[in-house]
């Protein structure tokens, strides 16, 4: 249901549970829908819409990572949108590939991959693959509400487990306990290390910015509950967008450690193509009172732009406002005993199930 926004006079709905109120135009595509006429009969501005789920038949599932500022080498992912409407997601981006706009249609039209399990065996099953850790998601959250229903990313650990597979996670979904002894064999062998994304402590923030994920209480739960389960669990508190959330530092990572976090990680804000767009609109609309300041603030950290694609410096950031909140997190990562040691893991035991049963 659309609710009714007062900006400059003029009323606009907003959509309660959707973190994009916008759907931009898809920059790939020649047309586009606009709105000529104000007496026209469809209204422009149209109730909200049930997710809605699509098959791919997808071709290839595992991709190699090009960055070498994002901390993997390899990712896979099973699911393209993302239920969880997070406003900074730099995937949304990706959905103009399909056809579909960043905006709302990145929450509402979720590709998924029905083939995921399959790929991933004839991946590993290449003679040519040197076992590496591969990521679980590189892009979209692999334990994302639709996960409830296909079970994909369930299938896929399975058999990273079968073939020892070394995969990392990260996440902002509680799903992930339901794999908990599942993940548990994984760790057994150095086979997994799972991150949980925790932004913010501010409930009404949360609600806003990443709107159908789950509270920040029930995120240390899950670090709590993995980690008594001998699972290897760090946090990442990213994005920090200053003016909103970037005063948290100390006490996220306290409350990390408190729950058995043995590692932490972070990144500051950037908006990249279209999510400058969607991230825009969305900021002055909840925080009319501070937008300037916080969209100011983050320019300062990309050198007077909202996004910087050089490497090494587009995840930290530039300038006096990236330096501090890079010195708070060094400090109370140190203070809480946080990355004392690096998690390595275990690509001794790769095997595949295929040649083993071959020698008899």
């Amino acid at each position: 249901m659309t609710l009714p926004f007062q900006e400059g006079g003029a009323e606009t709905p907003y959509y309660k549970g959707r973190g994009a109120q916008i759907n931009p135009r898809n920059k790939y595509l020649k047309g586009e829908y606009v709105q000529e006429h104000a007496e026209g009969i469809d209204e422009w501005w149209q109730a909200d819409v049930p997710t809605q789920v699509f098959e791919e038949h997808a071709k290839t599932l595992v991709n190699k990572v090009e960055s070498p500022d994002v901390g993997m080498w390899y990712s896979m992912n099973p699911y393209q949108g993302c239920e969880h409407g997070c406003i900074y997601c730099y995937a949304r981006n990706a959905h103009q590939f399909w056809g579909l706009s960043a905006g709302l249609d990145f929450e509402r039209k979720i590709i998924v991959k029905h083939n995921a399990p399959e790929l991933l065996r004839k991946f590993l099953d290449n003679k040519n693959w040197v076992p590496k850790p591969i990521s679980l998601s590189g892009n979209t959250d692999c334990y994302q509400p639709v996960e409830r229903k296909m079970w994909l990313t369930r299938q896929l650990l399975e058999v990273a487990l079968e073939y020892k597979q070394p995969v990392g996670i990260i996440t902002k979904n509680s799903l992930v306990l339901r794999d908990r002894y599942l993940l548990q064999q994984l760790a057994q062998e150095k086979l997994v290390c799972v991150y949980v994304s925790i932004t913010t402590l501010q409930e009404e923030l949360r609600q806003k910015m990443e709107p159908r994920t789950t509270t920040a209480a029930q995120r240390f739960k899950i670090v709590k509950e993995l980690s008594d389960f001998g699972i290897p669990v760090g946090v990442m508190t990213a994005p920090m967008i200053p003016g909103l959330n970037d005063h948290e530092i100390p006490r996220l990572l306290e409350m990390a450690a408190a729950n058995g976090a043995k590692y932490a990680g972070y990144t500051v804000v950037r908006l990249n193509d279209a999510v400058k767009l969607i991230f825009n609109d969305w900021l002055y609309k909840n925080f009319p009172d501070r937008a300037d300041k916080v969209w100011h603030q983050i320019e300062s950290m990309h050198g007077g732009n909202v996004n910087d694609s050089e490497f090494g410096r587009r995840m930290r950031g530039d300038g006096n406002i990236a330096e501090l909140i890079r010195q708070q997190f060094r400090v109370h990562v140190k203070k809480n005993g946080l990355n004392q040691e690096r998690f390595e893991f275990n690509t001794e035991s790769f095997r595949r199930p295929t040649s083993q049963l071959s020698l008899f």
